[in-house]
């Protein structure tokens, strides 16, 4: 039992280095682009829809994260592991039948890994991703299992998650995130040896204790509409099943918000595929209900588990998909499925 009570204290301690989220904080831009050290885990996320010269399709997904430790913070040694960057990159290629990706990790430190305050600017060893002063951004991921060199320029404004950038993820308040996504990003570059062009998400989001112990995992999925709309929705999935949180924002065209609440928004599956490699059994075809409008998702293909047990201890499904608006096809996005090989904890 004291050992128990032991446990218990250094989790408590460890979250009170952190700094909360709270509602009513105003976003600030340019410094929010970049890191907040102060809290626990953030992370830039982009995913895109791409297309070669000769018209075939392709998915992307770059992701770095920051992890605070918690440590080290009177300890004068450069080697102190007080920040965490990780990278995870992929490539859906039909062609190839499953994701090409690769995943890194390093300690911030020695300007071998960092992610600046102020603006975008994150580097894990010859893993780039750079805001410029024009708001495009460049992503630079050099590896043996893929090659990717975009450059993103934003199409819209940004689009704050939620109330002003303040995006709940339970009943609890604590449980919650400042969330920004910029939609509809359009994209240039090489894949490899491949000229590609497409469109791309990017979401920036940062955090101290997002998730309700009760939750297990997370469906996520984030869109950008042929009509120049942009989707997000999301759901909290509980360890005795079911649905814990919810929410949606649907931005339109002539820039519109319209915010779902966790009873207006729902996920059912339409059709499982099960990895055999961890023999997860993920939900890659669903049906989004927002209010009174159902949203078709389907894969681009199937396989697109990403095993990220060297870097995040986490194992996910994250793939290119296709929306259809009840049953017209809409747009392009992606799909992110977490928590199904095992439940996943921040």
């Amino acid at each position: 039992m004291r050992l128990l009570l032991l446990i218990l204290l250094l989790v408590a301690n460890n979250c009170l280095a952190f700094d909360p989220v709270t509602p009513g904080r105003t976003l600030v831009f340019p410094a929010d682009y970049g890191a907040h050290p102060g809290f626990k885990t953030e992370w830039w996320y982009v995913t895109g829809w791409l297309k070669t010269a000769d018209g075939k399709p392709l998915g992307f997904q770059v992701t770095f994260f920051r992890s605070g430790t918690g440590q080290g913070k009177d300890n004068p040694s450069a080697f102190a592991a007080r920040q965490l960057i990780i990278g995870h990159a992929a490539l859906s290629d039909p062609a190839a039948g499953k994701l090409a990706h690769d995943q890194r990790s390093a300690r911030e430190g020695f300007n071998l890994a960092y992610a600046r305050a102020g603006t975008t600017d994150i580097k894990l060893e010859d893993w780039r991703m750079v805001r410029d002063a024009d708001g495009s951004y460049r992503v630079r991921i050099q590896s043996a299992e893929l090659d990717l060199d975009l450059a993103l320029t934003p199409s819209q404004p940004l689009l704050l998650q939620g109330r002003g950038g303040y995006s709940q993820k339970g009943r609890d308040p604590a449980n919650a995130s400042y969330y920004y996504s910029e939609p509809q990003l359009k994209v240039r570059g090489k894949a490899g040896a491949r000229t590609v062009e497409g469109t791309a998400w990017l979401d920036h989001e940062w955090s101290s204790q997002a998730l309700d112990p009760a939750a297990s995992g997370w469906d996520w999925v984030g869109a950008n509409l042929d009509d120049g709309s942009a989707l997000m929705a999301f759901q909290i999935r509980s360890r005795q099943g079911g649905k814990l949180w919810a929410h949606a924002t649907l931005r339109d065209a002539a820039g519109k918000v319209t915010q779902f609440a966790p009873d207006q928004v729902s996920f059912t599956p339409q059709a499982h595929w099960t990895s055999p490699r961890t023999h997860a059994n993920y939900p890659v075809a669903t049906t989004i209900v927002t209010g009174d409008t159902r949203w078709q998702i389907s894969p681009l293909q199937q396989d697109q588990e990403l095993d990220s047990r060297r870097s995040t201890g986490a194992v996910y499904w994250e793939g290119a998909v296709t929306v259809s608006r009840d049953g017209v096809r809409a747009g392009h996005g992606y799909l992110e499925l977490v928590g199904y090989a095992a439940p996943m904890t921040l």
